[in-house]
């Protein structure tokens, strides 16, 4: 499959915007085709299997568009420098996307010569959401397992699962879900993918790569086989543009060797660790505090999801360190983990932002995340100005989940230089208006619907309400076959 969106008609430069296609992809490569020396060959055609195109048109000739977002009621940049407070708000503002960049933010922007001009009146521009932690396979147990708490659900639903998986499933259950993450405002993911097949890998990158979103593919190994991420990152991810790397590792004394391992492999590529760290109170006796310094993985490259059974003592280690966190409030509430000492890890200055945390989140609705992170704290506290209030919590869902990844210099606000990711809500809705405190509202009242339109890159992905270039049918229609396979396995 590719993933450029459908010709349709183009606006022109002072009408209202038509949805209009991306453009071109670059070309993917397999580790198939770079083995054999037939770098830029997409790998769909490479593959020919129908799957493989899974329900998108094929690239046209255009190039990246000129867009001008006109006229939006606010946009909030997440830059102070450029609006007002700490989201950088301003009122009836524009954005000027161009060559996959922002260009420009402020008001009367005039239109470049050939800029198709999307009027956004009455409508509210952001940065896309990051994404801080999922792992989109398991939309293939979505909603299994729902009487058990985290061990039970990893024994009876994960660890029961993933092995039957085939790679052709593999891309259609990773498909969904990543398209479900962007039609809801994910403009960037990090997926902590478990050791699986190097042909699972591939087909795990294409599906990623199919969507237009940008990913960050946490890669874990089994033991002694740490020299696959190498493989991975330099023929499937070094190709593609919106592509990076981290490591992923099970932390714990017990395997501290392959622990070390894994955080070499990190090292010598430059990349960051991620791992599950005190999900669960079980995890104490797996001494993942004291491995992880122990193999040198303790400081700015480490990404530790969940982290909420943290004494305050090693909460004081994290912030030393400067280690980043993921917070997952829904899947931690799901799984009856506990809950996260958000307000004491950012009294201590810990970079921290928001997962959606797979399987066991339910939903890739960043809106329900993040009003469950405002809501975890203030029931825990009974304190209404608790961490995080509500633009704290819209910063953590943007540019606080890119500070964590150390990726705030490309994505996380609006500010020119940065790469064109943005979303487009409308409020104009039964659930939204009518208009008191849009802010609050985004958090409050805000559903994925409200989300119209998105951008990464400067690829309009979702125009107008609809994924462009996507055959929804279809794709609810192969999970669903694959999801067949698994009971019947």
């Amino acid at each position: 499959m590719t993933s450029a969106e459908n010709p349709r008609s183009e606006g022109t430069p002072t009408s209202p915007d038509i949805p209009v296609t991306a453009p071109p992809r670059r070309a993917r490569l397999s580790r198939r085709s770079v083995l054999a020396g037939a770098g830029g060959i997409p790998l769909a055609a490479a593959a020919g299997d129908a799957f493989a195109r899974g329900g998108t048109a094929a690239p046209d000739a255009g190039r990246r568009r000129t867009t001008l977002l006109k006229n939006a009621s606010l946009v909030l940049t997440m830059d102070p420098t450029l609006g007002d407070g700490e989201l950088g708000a301003l009122d009836s503002g524009d954005v000027l996307l161009r060559d996959g960049r922002i260009a420009a933010v402020g008001r009367r922007l005039r239109a470049p010569a050939g800029a198709v001009v999307h009027e956004v009146s009455g409508r509210i521009v952001l940065p896309g959401f990051v994404d801080l932690h999922n792992h989109l396979w398991q939309s293939s147990i979505r909603g299994g397992c729902s009487g058990q708490d985290l061990n039970g659900w990893l024994a009876e639903c994960n660890r029961a699962t993933l092995p039957k998986i085939g790679t052709r499933d593999m891309y259609r259950f990773v498909h969904l879900s990543a398209l479900d993450a962007l039609d809801t405002g994910v403009t960037t993911v990090v997926d902590w993918v478990h050791a699986i097949p190097l042909d699972s890998s591939e087909q795990y990158v294409r599906a990623l790569d199919d969507t237009g979103l940008r990913f960050v593919y946490a890669m874990a190994t089994a033991e002694g086989e740490e020299g696959l991420v190498r493989q991975v990152h330099r023929e499937l991810l070094d190709p593609l543009p919106l592509a990076s790397l981290q490591v992923a590792v099970h932390a714990g004394v017990e395997g501290i060797e392959a622990l070390r391992a894994s955080h070499e492999v990190a090292r010598e590529l430059g990349v960051m660790v991620n791992s599950h760290v005190l999900e669960h109170r079980s995890d104490r006796a797996a001494e993942q505090i004291r491995a992880l310094p122990e193999v040198g993985a303790f400081g700015p490259d480490l990404l530790m999801n969940h982290a909420i059974h943290l004494t305050e003592e090693e909460q004081a280690l994290v912030a030393e360190h400067d280690v980043r966190v993921a917070h997952c409030p829904l899947s931690n509430m799901r799984l009856a983990s506990g809950i996260m000492p958000l307000p004491a890890l950012h009294r201590r200055g810990v970079k921290a932002g928001l997962g959606h945390d797979g399987g066991t989140n339910d939903t890739s609705d960043m809106f329900a995340l993040m009003k469950a992170a405002v809501g975890l704290q203030r029931a825990r506290h009974e304190d209404a100005e608790v961490y995080p209030g509500i633009p704290a919590v819209l910063r953590m869902a943007t540019l606080g989940g890119a500070e964590a990844i150390g990726m705030d210099d490309r994505v996380g606000s609006l500010t020119p230089g940065k790469r064109a990711d943005a979303i487009v809500l409308d409020p104009g809705t039964l659930n939204f208006a009518p208009r008191i405190d849009w802010t609050s509202q985004i958090v409050l009242n805000g559903q994925p619907p409200n989300v119209s339109d998105v951008y990464i890159d400067g690829h309009r992905r979702k125009a107008d309400g609809t994924l462009t270039g996507v055959d929804v049918e279809r794709v609810v229609r192969e999970a669903e076959s694959a999801a067949g396979h698994l009971r019947t396995s």
